[in-house]
């Protein structure tokens, strides 16, 4: 099965894409080649660019305390498992305090260092960052995979905290759904939201059916179209019946 994700929000679409970054930098940090470990460099200063909005550790900050005190709610409910719902909450005040420990600007302990800045501004130019160009930084990638590894872990420290709870949000949205199953009549489907407010939708369809599902949504209408790839991998309109399952996320 294949899930795809399609954000309500410029503030999910945000935390997707940071997630996203994320996933790419705990793979290419854990490699041991150092073009690998450029691209875990690389990846860093591309999470700055996402995370540059200033309200997102607030965001994120408000959002979680909203969740503590929403499942609080839970705690004399019979039907709740007491040692799951404390096991969350705390989660939630250990993540939370983390994140209002990390002190001024997300990724300022990067942009103050000048040497990586200068990584940076290089990397911005295909091809920019060649051994002519940067000699200390080639220097550097000759070091040993440990050196390296601790190297870009330090960097990336700083960011653990924002990344550990947009992680943490993201899992309680998603488990805060249903899947339903549909089914797209001549590969497509259409349905009123009748202007209810979701953050997220999560679609799940069998990855041997070979569709792809192009996502539209507002709050009053959502509509899916299924398309397949031929041998040049340009999308072409499914007109079969597509079984999948809808997944319509929100705190």
């Amino acid at each position: 099965m294949i899930v795809y994700e399609y954000p309500f929000n410029e503030r999910i679409r945000t935390l997707l894409r940071l997630e996203d970054l994320y996933e790419k930098f705990k793979f290419f940090l854990n490699q041991e080649h150092p073009l690998q470990h450029h691209v875990a460099l690389a990846t860093i200063f591309d999470m700055l660019e996402v995370a540059g909005r200033a309200d997102l550790k607030s965001d994120l900050l408000q959002e979680i305390e909203r969740q503590k005190q929403t499942l609080m709610g839970y705690r004399s409910n019979p039907a709740v498992q007491a040692e799951m719902l404390d096991a969350i909450l705390e989660e939630l005040d250990s993540v939370s305090s983390a994140l209002v420990a990390s002190q001024g600007k997300t990724g300022q302990n990067v942009r103050d260092n000048e040497w990586l800045m200068s990584i940076r501004g290089r990397t911005i130019i295909p091809g920019g960052a060649c051994e002519f160009d940067l000699p200390s930084y080639y220097a550097w990638q000759q070091h040993s995979f440990e050196q390296r590894f601790n190297d870009i872990a330090t960097w990336f420290a700083p960011l653990a905290p924002l990344c550990d709870a947009l992680a943490l949000v993201l899992r309680l949205l998603r488990n805060s759904g249903a899947p339903k199953k549909m089914i797209a009549n001549a590969g497509s489907y259409q349905q009123m939201l009748q202007g209810k407010v979701y953050q997220m939708l999560r679609l799940t369809l069998d990855e041997s059916l070979g569709a792809i599902p192009e996502i539209s949504a507002n709050k009053y209408m959502l509509w899916v179209r299924f398309t397949s790839q031929g041998g040049d991998c340009k999308p072409k309109p499914l007109e079969d019946d597509v079984p999948f399952e809808l997944t319509l996320c929100n705190f």
